[in-house]
């Protein structure tokens, strides 16, 4: 789901330009997929879209991923990127009581 034609809802001066739209735009129709996804299968899922900061990150794992990418993060914030999130996730999980963060993939369905 990190990649659409789509341009609904876009609020940007790039809003009619052609191509593919990935990242940030994606983060709310991505999640909204990824749910609907978790609750029709077991499999793992990985959520994309915009994730960057670990509250990103955290909202994809309560909507039903296992996993996260941080290909957009990557891109604007460099390595760094990586310990911010874990630090960021780290602290969500223990402000919800959740021990890992598989007892937190799909906690809002």
């Amino acid at each position: 789901t990190n990649t659409t034609l789509d341009r609904d809802g876009l609020r940007s001066a790039h809003a009619n330009e052609k191509g593919g739209l990935s990242g940030a735009p994606l983060f709310e129709k991505s999640t909204r997929v990824l749910a609907k996804l978790h609750t029709l299968t077991k499999t793992p899922l990985i959520g994309v879209g915009g994730v960057s900061p670990g509250a990103a990150a955290y909202a994809k794992i309560r909507a039903g991923a296992s996993l996260v990418q941080l290909y957009t993060g990557l891109i604007y914030r460099g390595p760094t990127v990586f310990s911010d999130v874990a630090q960021e996730l780290a602290a969500l999980l223990r402000k919800d009581k959740h021990g890992s963060v598989a007892s937190a993939v799909g906690a809002d369905l």
